[in-house]
């Protein structure tokens, strides 16, 4: 067992890719499609043989820089694994291309969700299972990579509150990233994060099929909230497509979704004040304001204009257009993507046909640093508003002193200022990508909402945010390439691939 953890990250990555293949090869086979079946089984022999042929060309491979080492193995892992993860996809649906097999599986495995079969039962029942299983294991890759190979680089959101240089390292961590042996790391978070992840997802997988959800329906939105991929075996309608749950399910999945708010939520959490309580962490404390700010404003708009009319006393519609309200806030706010049924209700109820601009607002924001969501996090929005605070009270008192202790001083500063250099990183992302999508013939409103769907890895905003909605299908193979590219930049954030092409590293 220790030589198998010894062997390289990316080719322990691709031998539980091929594992992986044989649950919806077991699937396919219990519904009796045995053309579904074969490829998935035959893809994961020849892919366990591959790798266990390149895990012995690489046994004795000793990396200069674990720590580099592992990042560049995060950057393949999102590079390689789509094409391999790929193969059985595209033989179990025959009538689709390689391109649009690749562009599933980096859209499942980077957590977008962003999916090219929009019509009911385009795709067999295992089809939707290897979906929804490459995006949870996905998002469980997301949460070991972020507090075992990009917190002790100071990445990922960590910069923020380290006080250290993205791509150097946390102070006390020197010993961990280029003494400690990386598989014990790697293996460590895992154990320490996987009974929590996978208990969390069987539990409301279990909730979701009490409350009348099919098997694989259930077990589709578990995962898909877990990870956050909003990955749903349905298509269309209002609500979770394909759900039978109603509020019941729709109430269970809201409550799971807080994992992703804050890194607090699982075992493993780093650089956490244990000392604090839940409700003092910076980012439970953000998400409550748009929880709190976004559906108010909703509801209000219309409350005000309904004063002399008889919605007044229609509190029926007012509880369904608030909880749509809130339930789609924090799904995008976690950059998951479901609709509550009530959504419509909520539009309708505050006289904004697509209040697009709100969904794309939260889906940039994002959600947790080391939690699955995307986006640029609450943490980093904190910083920026403590330091836009701070300024505003030197305004008033130029010789005030700043107080809170050393830990918010230095999140006013440092964290701020790499905060600001990140946000502005991503907007310049934006920019590239909105403007290599316009060159592939879209019109700038579509390749805006996709520029910022793939970035945040929200993949359902293309079909909720814009005037009308944005088909991912309907993309030429060019506009695919960019963004499944974009997918990748947005998952493993800009600062951590500048840190890895920083000559600095190089040396090491």
């Amino acid at each position: 067992m220790q030589r198998i953890l010894d062997l390289p990250l990316l080719v322990i990555l691709m031998g539980i890719g091929a594992l992986a293949m044989f649950v919806p090869a077991a699937h396919a086979l219990v519904l009796d499609q045995h053309a579904v079946a074969r490829p998935f089984f035959y893809g994961g022999v020849m892919t366990l043989i591959m790798t266990a042929m390149i895990g012995i060309a690489t046994a004795n491979y000793l990396p200069r820089n674990p720590a580099r080492s592992h990042l560049e193995a995060l950057l393949g892992a999102y590079i390689v694994l789509p094409f391999m993860l790929a193969v059985p996809f595209h033989q179990a649906v025959p009538d689709t291309s390689y391109l649009n097999a690749w562009f599933e599986m980096i859209s499942s495995f980077t957590t977008t969700g962003a999916t090219l079969y929009d019509t009911p039962g385009r795709l067999p029942p295992s089809v939707h299972l290897w979906r929804a299983l490459v995006g949870w294991l996905g998002g469980f890759f997301v949460l070991v990579a972020a507090v075992a190979i990009l917190a002790p680089m100071s990445l990922g959101g960590m910069e923020v509150i380290s006080g250290q240089a993205p791509g150097r390292g946390v102070a006390g961590t020197n010993q961990i990233t280029r003494i400690a042996d990386p598989s014990e790391r790697i293996t460590r978070y895992t154990l320490a994060l996987f009974p929590a992840y996978g208990g969390l997802t069987v539990l409301l997988w279990l909730g979701l099929s009490i409350t009348g959800e099919a098997a694989l329906v259930a077990l589709t939105h578990a995962m898909g909230t877990l990870s956050t991929s909003g990955i749903s075996p349905g298509a269309g309608g209002p609500g979770l497509p394909g759900s039978t749950a109603g509020l019941a399910g729709e109430a269970m999945i809201f409550v799971f979704l807080i994992v992703a708010v804050t890194r607090r939520a699982l075992p493993g959490a780093i650089m956490v004040d244990r000392s604090s309580r839940f409700l003092d962490d910076p980012e439970v404390r953000m998400a409550a304001f748009f929880l709190l700010a976004v559906p108010l404003a909703l509801f209000l708009r219309h409350w005000l204009g309904a004063i002399e009319t008889d919605e007044m006393r229609n509190l029926a519609a007012a509880a369904h257009a608030l909880w749509g309200a809130l339930f789609t806030t924090l799904s995008f706010l976690t950059t998951t993507g479901y609709q509550s049924a009530d959504w419509g209700a909520a539009r309708s109820w505050s006289g904004l046909g697509t209040p697009g601009l709100i969904l794309l607002g939260l889906a940039l924001v994002g959600g947790g640093v080391a939690t699955t969501a995307g986006g640029v996090k609450l943490l980093r929005v904190y910083a920026l508003f403590r330091h836009a605070e701070r300024e505003l009270e030197r305004i008033v008192h130029p010789n005030s002193i700043g107080g809170a202790g050393t830990a918010a001083r230095r999140m006013r500063g440092e964290g701020a200022y790499v905060a600001w250099i990140f946000f502005m990183l991503f907007a310049f992302s934006i920019a590239i990508v909105t403007a290599a999508l316009a060159l592939t013939g879209l019109e700038f409103e579509p390749s805006m909402v996709l520029t910022i769907a793939a970035l945040t890895t929200t993949g359902p905003l293309a079909g909720t945010a814009a005037e009308t909605p944005v088909s991912w299908s309907a993309l030429g193979p060019a506009a695919k390439v960019v963004l499944g590219a974009a997918m990748v930049l947005g998952r493993m954030e800009t600062l951590a691939i500048l840190a890895l092409l920083a000559p600095a590293g190089w040396r090491k």
